[in-house]
């Protein structure tokens, strides 16, 4: 059976001749902490996280003794405490998972519960906040979506001002040294891979990077080559993936609405219709300049932010457990390894950076 324990990808003995000789970098492994406990309260999800040897996390919800709120509504003692929790844990912030931009596009009922937000709200307030939120959790890294059209338009009617909008988000994102990354998810306008690079290659903006999410593809009937089509359609303008797998049922098609309540049948990476042997496969080869431009961005390279979803995902999040996550991150890491992706999970000199490792 094969060993998925968190460890190097490449043998010790020849890791760097893989990264001298291929110039292949590691990718850091990431997760939505909110995944882990259903109370989403935060030590909680750190003590997870570091359990499974991971060394960073996306923050999205968490309870720090008030109630579950989302990370954009942390402030004063709160957000110092988020702080606090996370230099005790050796933690560092992959990116923030604001929900910016996940909203209706228009201020008028189109039959969702989709609410509305107008501009002025968030470049005034809220963009700037989460700049700043940013810059106090330590990431460079804010997710953001492309809003949601008037539901039974086409989302091609509002490319255009869709792209005004993101533009001048990104635009405070550029002043405040932050990356703004646009997710693909369904119902949005940029719902699949091919709008979302249409977006980006019209934004034109140092900014902006995108976020790919295979299982956010699959949920919506596209077959595996598709979703593999879609990926090598942002991948110039990636910025990091999340990770998560769906087995669409048999006959699905794809459809202009999805009920993102309903869905069910989320797997462990690799167990779906996400194509991810394929996307690590092409991956390993764009590794090096993939890595490069996220550094240059303030990164620490290529992020892959683990989103299992295995007890059940929603609009707004998902859930896996403890040990649903440590089975979602189990499968991410035998995928890497098949793919000869390197990667690193937290190793004894990490706990005791004193001690003399050479003679283990």
């Amino acid at each position: 059976m094969q060993d998925t324990r968190c460890r190097n990808s490449v043998p010790m003995a020849s890791q760097e001749k893989n990264v001298a000789v291929n110039n292949s970098p590691e990718v850091t492994l990431s997760g939505f902490g909110d995944e882990t406990t259903r109370d989403k309260t935060f030590r909680e999800q750190l003590a997870v996280f570091a359990g499974l040897g991971l060394t960073h996390m996306g923050i999205r919800f968490l309870d720090v003794g008030h109630g579950v709120v989302n990370a954009m509504q942390l402030e004063g003692d709160d957000l110092r405490h988020v702080v606090e929790r996370l230099r005790e844990y050796d933690m560092q912030v992959s990116s923030l998972a604001s929900p910016l931009g996940k909203t209706r596009l228009h201020d008028r009922e189109d039959g969702s519960a989709n609410r509305f937000v107008p501009m002025p709200q968030y470049l005034n307030r809220d963009v700037p906040k989460a700049c700043q939120l940013c810059q106090t959790l330590g990431t460079r890294f804010l997710r953001a979506f492309t809003f949601y059209p008037p539901r039974g338009s086409s989302p091609l009617e509002h490319l255009s001002e869709v792209v005004d909008r993101l533009g001048a988000m990104a635009d405070i994102c550029q002043r405040e040294g932050i990356t703004l990354g646009l997710e693909v998810e369904a119902n949005l306008t940029g719902s699949n891979g091919l709008r979302l690079a249409e977006i980006h290659r019209r934004l034109n903006h140092d900014a902006v990077v995108l976020v790919f999410d295979a299982g956010n593809l699959a949920v919506q009937g596209y077959s595996p080559q598709e979703v593999f089509e879609h990926y090598l359609a942002v991948r110039e303008g990636l910025g990091w993936l999340h990770i998560k797998d769906y087995q669409a049922p048999v006959g699905q098609v794809v459809k202009d609405h999805v009920d993102e309540e309903a869905l069910n049948a989320f797997v462990p990476v690799g167990m779906g219709g996400g194509a991810h042997r394929e996307i690590f496969a092409d991956l390993r080869v764009s590794l090096p300049a993939l890595d490069l431009k996220c550094r240059r961005r303030g990164a620490p390279g290529l992020v892959l932010e683990l989103e299992p979803h295995l007890r059940g995902g929603g609009q707004f999040g998902g859930y896996s457990g403890p040990d649903g996550f440590g089975v979602g991150l189990r499968h991410l890491l035998t995928l890497l390894d098949e793919s000869r992706i390197a990667y690193r999970c937290r190793t004894w000199k990490d706990i005791r950076p004193e001690a003399d490792n050479s003679r283990q």
